[in-house]
């Protein structure tokens, strides 16, 4: 044996060598990888708004189209009527009520600044025909209606207003004048009458109200009447603070209910209550207690 191994014994041919390979470059074996730049996005496009369902209108021949259009028709008409009624009624609504507001700003503010108005010219003007005409003061027969002849005062309650004849709405007491019962079954005495009861009336509430705060009178506080000639001071003696309109003993020569058992010189001031109402009256009663001629100079009264 020569040692040499049969053909094809692994030992052999494991050992045996490589045949030569030529040499290949990585990018034969392996392609390149070319990497290309990526095409700009296209900016995303708005979602399209939904599409409204499309109604198939009905068809000419269709039984009932034109019924329903005009009922639909009448259907608006009436709606369009209702809304129209409605907006007219709101707009009366806020009418009145602008209206309603006006008409208690005039009664309760602007009637007074009137009336106040009004009460001042008249006792200027009877001041000034007093200094022009001196002589003795005249009867209540002798003054005409809405004739002023004398000023009041009330110093607790800050009155100064004129007095003037009769009692009427418009001639008198909506001037912010005091009106003088002087005629008829009512008429009343005049401050110099040597007895009798001087009644007066005037309002509580606006056309100047002289009256508003008679209740806040108490006993002792002066009532002073300036007239022609002379000043009149009165005191409070007493109150009634509600009685019938139909109650005309309050302004009696003795009025009934004032404490005043005999004749003597009074004066009594009636004005309606409650406030804002002509239900009932009020009745203020005084006496007199002192009696001095102009030419003195004023009473103690209007002087404190």
């Amino acid at each position: 044996m020569n040692g040499l191994r049969p053909e094809g014994d692994p030992r052999t041919t494991a050992q045996q060598p490589r045949a030569y390979e030529p040499y290949r470059p990585y990018q034969e074996t392996h392609p390149r990888v070319v990497h290309q730049p990526l095409p700009p996005e296209e900016p995303a496009a708005r979602p399209l708004p939904p599409e409204r369902p499309v109604v198939p209108a009905p068809a000419r021949g269709a039984t009932g189209g034109r019924a329903a259009r005009r009922k639909a028709a009448r259907r608006a008409a009436r709606a369009g009527v209702g809304v129209a009624v409605s907006r007219l009624l709101g707009e009366v609504f806020i009418t009145i009520g602008v209206l309603m507001l006006l008409f208690v700003a005039y009664q309760l503010w602007w009637t007074n600044v009137i009336a106040q108005r009004q009460a001042g010219g008249a006792a200027r003007s009877l001041r000034h025909s007093w200094e022009e005409n001196r002589g003795a003061d005249r009867d209540a027969g002798a003054f005409s209606p809405g004739e002023g002849f004398a000023i009041l005062y009330i110093p607790a309650l800050d009155v100064r207003t004129p007095i003037a004849e009769g009692t009427g709405k418009h001639q008198v007491l909506d001037r912010g004048m005091v009106g003088h019962y002087g005629s008829g079954p009512l008429k009343s005495a005049m401050p110099w009458d040597k007895r009798g009861n001087f009644a007066l009336a005037g309002h509580r509430n606006t056309h100047g109200e002289p009256f508003r705060y008679v209740n806040r009178l108490r006993p002792g506080d002066k009532i002073v009447v300036e007239t022609r000639s002379t000043f009149y001071t009165y005191e409070m003696t007493s109150r009634l603070d509600q009685t019938s309109p139909a109650n005309v003993d309050v302004i009696r020569p003795v009025p009934r209910g004032s404490g005043f058992t005999r004749p003597g010189r009074y004066i009594t001031l009636t004005t309606c209550t409650p406030e804002f109402t002509s239900t009932y009256r009020m009745i203020v009663w005084g006496k007199m207690v002192d009696e001095r001629p102009r030419g003195e100079g004023k009473p103690d009264a209007l002087v404190e």
